[in-house]
């Protein structure tokens, strides 16, 4: 008789199974097949508990169940050992799209430190205005109307500023009489700190001109366009007459001090005296501003306020130190005074353009810079 011994059939060698001998093997069969589906059953419960997931990972990594033959003997008849994953293989990212070549070398490829765009061109590139940029027409007209109104609202602060400084400080001292020292310092202050403020305040729009005598030298020099150096020229004159009017309203009819020349200053000695006065501060505006080597061209506007306040101290007593033909206009028309106002208009543009010339003829080295507004309106 056949018997089952260590999971198989002994006693008989050949030959047909009996019925019986089949249906004990049938119900041996099912016996394992039945454990087979409880110990699946479990694993799988033990598999859905939560503190054997892992959320935080994008793939999980499978778990690995260890299955011994005495658990299943009929599924590993040879008595080894194996490892059942219950979870899916995790899956690899797809493949990173190639790109072309030169697509990656221009987007992967350093740039080389050494090809650098010229300080100036930087320089050009932030403070430019739009209207000189090479953009459409609509565009170049309305950068030009905003560098016109830049000039026009900076102008009139700064003459308001001054003048209103200069009527506190000297009110009761007649045109062409020498101030004290302590009012002359005074004004002074005043014109260097309105002029460094409002300069740097429209550097960027419109170059914060403020000073027809700095507009006509960037025009010499090819910096500026001719119908956009008449624009400012009238925008400056328009500021600094409203803002005259409007302090003579304000202060009550209060004199409004104008421009004269000192005691036994003659015309031609107050000219000279213009001449060195702006002369001084144009080539002060370019060593700082517009020179390629300068190192404080961030702040080169406000430091030129600096050069205003000392040629206030050193001039004022002498010709008032305009510097400026709207600063004077615009009291001489509030006032209806015109003695000598040649001398304050030829003065500044004949010292600003000649400190134009003299320093790019022989100051600035390279010759590649871009100019400070460039283009027609």
């Amino acid at each position: 008789m056949p018997t089952w011994t260590n999971g198989r059939w002994t006693g008989r060698t050949s030959g047909m199974m009996c019925s019986r001998e089949k249906r004990m093997l049938g119900a041996k069969h099912k016996g394992v097949a039945g454990k087979q589906r409880r110990a699946f059953t479990e694993l799988g419960r033990q598999v859905d508990k939560p503190e054997l997931q892992s959320p935080r990972r994008a793939c999980p990594t499978a778990l690995e169940i260890e299955i011994s033959p005495c658990t299943f003997p009929c599924a590993f008849p040879s008595g080894q050992q194996e490892n059942l994953s219950l979870l899916p293989p995790p899956l690899s990212p797809p493949p990173r799209p190639s790109s072309p070549p030169c697509q990656e070398q221009s987007e992967e490829a350093p740039r080389n430190p050494s090809v650098r765009p010229a300080m100036a061109t930087k320089l050009m590139q932030k403070f430019v205005d739009s209207c000189d940029d090479g953009g459409d027409a609509g565009q170049q007209d309305a950068g030009c109307v905003r560098a016109v109104l830049a000039e026009l609202v900076l102008t009139f602060l700064f003459v308001f500023t001054v003048v209103s400084a200069a009527m506190a400080a000297g009110s009761g001292v007649k045109a062409g009489e020498a101030m004290p020292m302590a009012a002359l310092a005074a004004v002074a202050i005043t014109n260097a700190l309105a002029a460094g403020v409002l300069v740097t305040a429209g550097f960027h729009v419109s170059g914060g001109h403020l000073n027809p005598a700095v507009t006509v030298a960037m025009m010499v020099r090819g910096h500026l366009s001719k119908l956009r150096t008449v624009l400012y020229v009238a925008a400056q004159l328009l500021a600094s007459s409203l803002a005259c009017i409007l302090l003579r309203y304000l202060t009550g009819g209060m004199v409004t001090p104008v421009h004269a020349l000192g005691a036994g200053i003659r015309p031609m000695q107050g000219l000279v005296m213009e001449v060195i006065l702006t002369f001084s501060l144009l080539f002060v505006t370019y060593a700082m501003i517009l020179d390629p080597r300068s190192q404080v061209r961030t702040i080169g506007p406000l430091l030129t306020g600096l050069i205003v306040g000392a040629n206030s101290l050193a001039g004022g007593n002498f010709t008032g130190a305009s510097m400026n033909p709207a600063r004077s206009f615009g009291p001489a028309l509030a006032t209806g005074d015109w003695t000598h106002h040649w001398v304050y208009w030829l003065g500044p543009l004949l010292g600003g353009s000649l400190a134009a010339v003299v320093y790019e003829s022989l100051f600035v080295v390279n010759k590649t810079h871009e100019p400070l507004l460039n283009g027609d309106c």
